[in-house]
């Protein structure tokens, strides 16, 4: 399947997730592991932030509080959910959103101070072409964050592979780390993010096959790798 059919057949998944409101359910499941993240990121108030994969713009929003004086672009690779971004994000003057996907970011280089992205990278038709495109976007001496529950290391999350309407890329960590690192970001790093949200006694969803293997996944956290361009003299 060539590049532009692999997004295509995402864009219509989707734009299926945002019709059933499937979008409007992100923000509980990744809240819990996203809040850790932005700790990190020592997120400033003029910074200019791209999230990358911003499905209906619940951390969109929450960026834009986080910094009041800079600008936060959401990109999604789904037009219908940009659109109810935009309709849910009107009371935020600092805050756009453009449809895109991570292999053709519809920006200018160099002009974003962060670069997040959560639960989206492995559903990326290339990767490695995403993690190129956020080092072009990105400042010198910006940093990227991506955020994945879906990696190697992670036994208790395989199983999504089969489940998902698109095709996924279970990398492992250090595979991460290379593509980083092959896309020119330095001091390039990796963490656990566990998720410490109750986890019920009984569990009755689909994404899971019990509380137990639910709470396994949990407790092994998700994957954070992140890394920072370079001045041009140093690349």
């Amino acid at each position: 399947m060539k590049q532009d059919e692999k997004q295509q057949r995402l864009r219509e998944e989707f734009n299926r997730w945002a019709e059933d409101g499937r979008g409007d359910d992100l923000e509980e499941h990744h809240r819990p592991i996203v809040e850790p993240t932005l700790a990190l990121m020592d997120l400033q108030p003029t910074d200019r932030v791209l999230d990358v994969g911003c499905g209906t713009g619940w951390l969109c929003r929450m960026l834009a509080r986080l910094v009041p004086e800079g600008r936060v672009v959401g990109i999604d690779v789904s037009d219908q959910m940009v659109q109810r971004a935009r309709a849910a994000s009107s009371a935020f003057p600092n805050v756009e959103f453009l449809a895109g996907g991570a292999d053709q970011i519809p920006w200018q280089d160099s002009f974003f101070t962060k670069v997040i992205s959560v639960e989206s990278a492995y559903y990326w038709p290339d990767p490695a072409a995403g993690i190129r495109e956020i080092h072009r976007v990105l400042a010198s001496g910006g940093t990227a964050w991506v955020l994945i529950n879906y990696y190697l290391e992670n036994s208790y999350a395989h199983h999504w592979g089969s489940q998902l309407a698109v095709p996924t890329h279970l990398l492992a960590t250090d595979q991460w780390l290379q593509l980083l690192r092959q896309a020119g970001f330095v001091n390039v790093a990796y963490r656990r993010i566990p998720d410490l949200s109750p986890t019920p006694e009984i569990y009755t969803g689909a994404a899971f096959r019990d509380a137990e293997q639910m709470r396994r996944f949990k407790e092994t956290g998700a994957l954070l790798v992140n890394g920072t361009k370079p001045p041009a003299d140093e690349r």
